[in-house]
């Protein structure tokens, strides 16, 4: 392991006196799954740059790519980036952060919106010394399914049948979706997983897909999170209560969103970012597990639902739709 640190810091040194060589402006790249710059995320990073004392154009480049929901497009623009060359790379979802560590091990990686385990996943050799180009905070994820199926059941006790939308291939998929079922076993649902795999798969789902169940959870998921009005629709379409991972489903019309709070990893990013063209090395800052939790109940949503939330539900959410 020491060896590999070793092997870290030299390659970010090495780049480092090349970046410093070139006598430019450093550069960032962002680097999302995303269908447009126009995103909450996206707008939380640059602001936090701003609030650090860059001046885009001035004392910083940011070069965007974003792959407009089509994930087979992120290995090409992770090499894009890498060719420019960027200083340091910023990725959204961990579909993002695998492509780029699979195209450089010198330019450093800050993960913004990674879930999963980072060591399990090639990532990092340890949380407090990543010993790798990459660093960054995580998203809570998967790792919140239990307490969202125990939420969505104090909202609808009478949920006996719960969907799950999952996608199988994903990192972070197969092991949700685990996590997901054992939870609903212990209060007694019983689970009919619902698999996309592409955005394509998401796409084409119909609304009796969810005839038979009670309600539905949708896992934490890049690709889900980019088609959140289209699976919100879904829902509504076929009068089923739902709980999602992010508080932007519950923006467009989701009923109850319980998860990490995405712009504020993205703040949190701009921090890392600026330690790092400050000099730090990626394989020597701690991978940040924190997280603030958005918990928020659209009203509009169960009124549309006829659905009546009870008053201690309601109350318990950090933010109310109404």
């Amino acid at each position: 392991m020491i060896a590999c640190a070793t092997t870290a810091s030299q390659l970010y040194v090495a780049h480092r006196a090349a970046s410093q060589q070139s006598g430019k402006v450093p550069r960032v790249g962002i680097f999302t799954p995303a269908a447009s710059e126009n995103s909450p995320s996206i707008a939380a990073f640059r602001k936090a740059m701003r609030d650090l004392g860059y001046v885009e154009g001035q004392t910083v480049w940011t070069d965007l790519r974003v792959a407009n929901g089509d994930f087979t497009a992120l290995p090409r623009l992770a090499g894009e980036l890498v060719g420019i060359p960027v200083d340091v790379i910023v990725t959204d979802t961990t579909s993002a952060t695998q492509a780029a560590s699979a195209v450089t091990h010198t330019v450093p990686i800050v993960m913004a919106a990674t879930g999963g385990n980072p060591i399990a996943l090639g990532f990092a050799k340890s949380m407090a010394r990543p010993g790798t180009n990459v660093t960054g905070s995580l998203l809570r994820s998967f790792e919140l399914n239990p307490k969202r199926v125990e939420l969505l059941k104090q909202a609808i006790p009478r949920i006996g049948l719960l969907a799950v939308l999952a996608n199988p291939t994903s990192a972070i998929g197969p092991p949700g979706l685990r996590a997901t079922e054992d939870a609903a076993k212990v209060l007694g649902i019983q689970v009919a997983p619902v698999e996309a795999s592409t955005p394509e798969e998401v796409r084409t789902l119909r609304p009796d897909v969810l005839s038979d169940v009670d309600a539905l959870i949708v896992l934490p998921e890049g690709m889900f999170w980019q088609n959140r009005a289209l699976i919100v629709s879904l829902a509504s379409a076929s009068r089923k209560p739902a709980m999602y991972p992010e508080r932007e489903y519950a923006d467009v019309g989701g009923l109850i969103a319980y998860g990490a709070n995405v712009p504020e990893h993205f703040r949190l990013a701009a921090v890392y970012v600026d330690r790092i063209l400050r000099r730090a090395n990626p394989a020597d800052l701690p991978i940040d597990q924190s997280s603030k939790l958005d918990f928020v109940v659209n009203l509009r949503a169960a009124k549309d639902l006829g659905l009546t939330l009870s008053a201690d539900f309601v109350s318990a959410a950090s933010e109310v739709i109404e």
